[in-house]
């Protein structure tokens, strides 16, 4: 099992990729774009007024992570544009083995089933190429969409994290939703998650 970077990972015309400079305009201005819609559940720093990390500092921080293969951050792009990103991190080894992951999509983009196919994209490589044991995703009660996503994937719900994670400027509870790879039946082919993601769901 070996940390790849950088890393592509496709399904159809889903691909997630690293970032990279020319990303710049576009990420801006989905960000900016998005701003209200991603604001309640942007994880947000207790100690700090700043916002988040400016484009040049993020990139370099994603690369510098996965080069370490402490964190998969990759962007999504579907048909060709860039919707969002998806990252998983911190990536654990030794006895543990568990990766958390996050995500997050333009608002236009959103439910259309790409976010559950890029999170089953990430579980199987998470899986099969590094051996991981554990996949968690921390949902706040709130996000009905977020929650959509767990429940298609068939992560199990492990129950609620009071004050969890500083979001939108407070501390706030997250439901635990979790995946163990014994849970998933993998083929030949190194996918598992996302076979039964498109055997109940299938594409459009």
């Amino acid at each position: 099992m070996v940390h790849v970077w950088p890393l592509t990972l496709r399904d159809g015309e889903l691909t997630l990729r690293p970032m990279r400079r020319r990303d710049r305009g576009a990420f801006e201005a989905l960000r900016a774009r998005n701003a209200d819609w991603l604001r309640p559940w942007d994880a947000s720093d207790p100690e700090s007024s700043r916002g988040p990390l400016d484009f040049g500092t993020l990139r370099r921080w994603n690369d510098r992570q996965a080069r370490l293969g402490a964190s998969l951050p990759l962007v999504i792009v579907h048909e060709g544009r860039l919707v969002g990103q998806i990252t998983a991190g911190p990536l654990q080894y030794g006895a543990l083995r568990t990766a958390v992951l996050g995500y997050w999509i333009d608002q236009s983009a959103a439910g259309r089933g790409i976010v559950p196919r890029a999170v089953a994209l990430v579980i199987d490589h998470l899986f099969v190429e590094l051996g991981m044991h554990r996949v968690e995703v921390t949902v706040r009660p709130e996000n009905t969409a977020s929650l959509r996503v767990v429940e298609k994937l068939h992560l199990r719900p492990e129950g609620l994290r009071r004050a969890a994670i500083h979001v939108d400027g407070a501390w706030r509870d997250h439901l635990v939703f979790a995946l163990t790879a014994e849970e998933v039946a993998t083929g030949d082919d190194g996918r598992g998650v996302l076979r039964r993601l498109h055997r109940e769901y299938p594409p459009n």
